[in-house]
């Protein structure tokens, strides 16, 4: 298979090279993270760094099955160590080692020793992992292919609206590709496989998660109401089939265990005007378009205005946005994006054209809540109208096209 270039994680890897501190990859299976360390390596190759000094071990290759005991591990990297000189250690899903942590913790105190791991659930970064290595670790969240990463795998680079419906319908996982340029019909089969094996390993497994019906019904409820308001007594009171207090705790449980494998991603609510984090009706995004036609089919295209802001969600995550739903007064904005030295808000909506008063009453609408806001942080409209970009005092309209594959803002 043909690797996709992830540039923007690997400057990440190559910025903190050699760095002492532990780079901690996480992200849903299949997303990339083992072709990224591989991409990495060829790097070090190629930048002087001998092949004995690195060592890569991936926890889910039965060849490795043995060191899945942290002493054995601890002993088989131990010999491997370039005396006098830097070795570059790479664990790949290394949540399969029972104890890792202390095999982590030992490898870091050794200032010889660069290393990289990797997980597909947050368990990676439980609260006794990350006390222990307070400091001591920086974490790179991995998503599937953005679309300027899907773009990049076709040579012929035109007809960019179909490869964007491509883009949603058949996955943004980059093996999807592959399988895509083969026969798509393959693509479900692929879903298939990561949906079975994230949710009843990475959720059911990890979380002592007994009942799969309910799990399933979860799952397809919060894939089902993206972009909605959403809380837990509001899934419960739409799960039938268990009751009271015990409805409650068991819907949280997995919820819970579906954001740590990756599945789903909840965004809070904030008071742009009042400055302060709410604490109800978050709205939830999904992983991957694709994998949501593959849970609901076809039918589930319509929603385009929610699944366009699942795109837009992810992709201020790639950024590095801290992002939450806006609200003012009465009003909502999509998305308020955060960082430390920055606050840009978002409007997404699937068209601002139709009839004259009908268009006019649209673009007032998505203009209202930014209009409000008093402050002199960048605002942006992301529709799919391919007319020009337009400005409204001061509110840039964009094609959300053009905003994707620029990878700026």
């Amino acid at each position: 298979m043909d690797r996709i270039n992830r540039d923007k994680y690997l400057s990440i890897l190559k910025s903190f090279k050699d760095q002492q501190i532990i780079k901690v990859i996480t992200g849903i299976r299949r997303c990339g993270k083992s072709t990224l360390l591989e991409i990495y390596q060829d790097y070090l190759r190629n930048n002087g760094i001998k092949e004995e000094q690195i060592i890569s071990i991936n926890f889910e290759n039965a060849d490795y099955e043995e060191l899945l005991d942290r002493k054995k591990l601890h002993k088989y990297i131990k010999d491997k160590l370039v005396i006098g000189e830097k070795t570059y250690v790479f664990l790949d899903e290394v949540q399969n080692v029972s104890e890792f942590e202390k095999t982590v913790d030992s490898l870091f105190i050794n200032k010889d020793v660069d290393l990289y791991i990797t997980g597909s659930n947050a368990y990676l970064l439980s609260s006794e992992l990350a006390t222990l290595l307070t400091g001591r670790y920086v974490e790179i969240k991995m998503l599937p292919l953005s679309f300027k990463e899907y773009v990049s795998a076709f040579a012929d680079k035109t007809d960019i609206s179909r490869k964007f419906r491509d883009y949603l319908r058949y996955s943004s996982f980059p093996q999807a590709i592959e399988l895509y340029k083969i026969n798509p019909l393959n693509i479900t089969m692929f879903l298939d496989g990561i949906y079975n094996t994230v949710l009843f390993r990475d959720v059911m497994q990890r979380k002592n998660i007994t009942d799969r019906n309910i799990l399933e019904r979860v799952t397809k409820y919060l894939y089902d109401n993206i972009g909605n308001r959403t809380s837990i007594k509001s899934i419960t009171d739409n799960i039938e089939g268990i009751e009271g207090k015990k409805s409650y705790n068991t819907i949280a449980n997995c919820v819970d265990a579906l954001m740590d494998s990756y599945l789903v991603f909840k965004a809070g609510r904030c008071d742009i005007k009042g400055k302060e984090f709410l604490k109800t009706q978050e709205n939830y995004y999904v992983i991957d378009i694709g994998l949501r036609y593959y849970m609901l089919g076809q039918s589930s295209g319509r929603d385009m205005g929610h699944i366009l802001e699942n795109v837009v969600y992810l992709e201020l995550l790639r950024r590095g946005y801290n992002v939450y739903i806006g609200k003012y007064d009465d009003l909502e904005v999509d998305f308020v994006a955060k960082k430390p030295e920055n606050t840009v808000y978002y409007q997404v909506a699937l068209t601002i054209r139709g009839e004259n008063d009908k268009a006019n009453g649209i673009l007032d609408r998505e203009l209202m809540p930014l209009k409000r806001i008093d402050d002199n942080y960048p605002k942006y409209i992301l529709t799919l109208d391919d007319d020009l970009d337009a400005d409204f005092d001061g509110i840039k309209k964009i094609n959300v096209l053009d905003w994707l594959l620029k990878d700026n803002d």
